[in-house]
């Protein structure tokens, strides 16, 4: 079935009365875009930022009057003194938006032993190690270069036997990749429920065994100390949790830091000085990894 797509140029202030307006007139479906390809970095806590210019995208039943939706939204627009750029409508053809979000995800090498294979694919190197992924609930999905800069690490630093702690562990793409190249066992820690219920459902589809990891939401629940710790999250709370970080790595055991954007990594940098020896800052398309040893 077709649909009737309607886009309106707008700015943060105005997205949630445009919205109201869409879903009253019966729009499916709400979508908010940028406008002029500028990113958002990290947010201040508490917020959820917007492009300074964003699109509002609504998808209504193809028979909808479009000119009257028109008129109905720069009435809006104009009663409200909105600021918003000229409304646009299209008739949009209906996809298999299941298969066309699937394409999305193809095989990704990261080293020389591992690759990440979305759970519906065959695995390009059969003799590779394979962590099957089902991209779900929660982020980590191994294409932003934060989880490749990590991964890439872990395909280089995992010798076997290991204790690794995953601080923020999402997907836990970290923690059961680093069980799959030779950990001995992962545990997990997330502030998110539905990170722990993504983190298993991605053991069982890459039949990785119970008793090798858990997953919680509490640090009590974890050992005091791990060989390695990783921790993919953001600058802010990495510096914020430094010293629960450090704590729960042991003296001499390796430390991989990301979720940094390059102009953030001296503060981090910084905040850990004090406990761990850093090896050169690795940086892909403006994120940084940092990693190091504990003193």
């Amino acid at each position: 079935m077709p649909w009737l797509q309607i886009k309106i140029p707008t700015t943060p202030d105005h997205t949630d009365l445009l919205e109201d307006a869409l879903l009253l007139a019966g729009c499916q479906a709400v979508t908010l875009l940028d406008s002029k390809d500028q990113p958002v970095f990290e947010p201040i806590r508490g917020t959820t930022p917007l492009w300074q210019q964003t699109t509002i995208q609504g998808l209504f039943e193809h028979d909808i009057d479009a000119a009257s939706l028109v008129e109905q939204m720069q009435q809006l627009i104009t009663d409200q003194q909105l600021t918003a750029g000229k409304i646009l409508t299209e008739i949009v053809e209906d996809k298999d938006w299941e298969r066309e979000w699937m394409s999305n995800f193809q095989p990704i090498e990261c080293g020389q032993r591992l690759w990440i294979v979305p759970s519906w694919t065959e695995a390009p190197n059969a003799n590779a190690v394979n962590l099957k992924l089902d991209p779900g609930l929660a982020f980590g999905t191994g294409t932003h270069p934060t989880t490749f800069l990590c991964l890439q690490w872990l395909d280089e630093k995992i010798k076997g036997d290991e204790s690794v702690l995953d601080y923020g562990c999402g997907s836990g793409i970290l923690g059961l990749a680093a069980l799959l190249l030779g950990a001995k066992k992962m545990h997990g820690l997330d502030i998110d429920p539905q990170a722990l219920v993504a983190t298993e459902n991605n053991a069982t589809t890459n039949n990785i065994d119970a008793s090798q990891y858990s997953v919680t939401t509490e640090p009590a629940d974890l050992e005091p100390q791990y060989d390695m710790v990783v921790a993919n999250i953001l600058a802010g709370p990495l510096c914020d949790l430094s010293e629960q970080i450090v704590a729960r790595l042991k003296q001499g055991g390796p430390l991989v830091l990301s979720g940094i954007l390059s102009y953030q990594a001296e503060t981090v940098i910084d905040a850990y000085k004090n406990w761990i020896q850093f090896d050169p800052v690795t940086e892909l398309d403006g994120w940084v990894r940092l990693s190091g040893v504990r003193r």
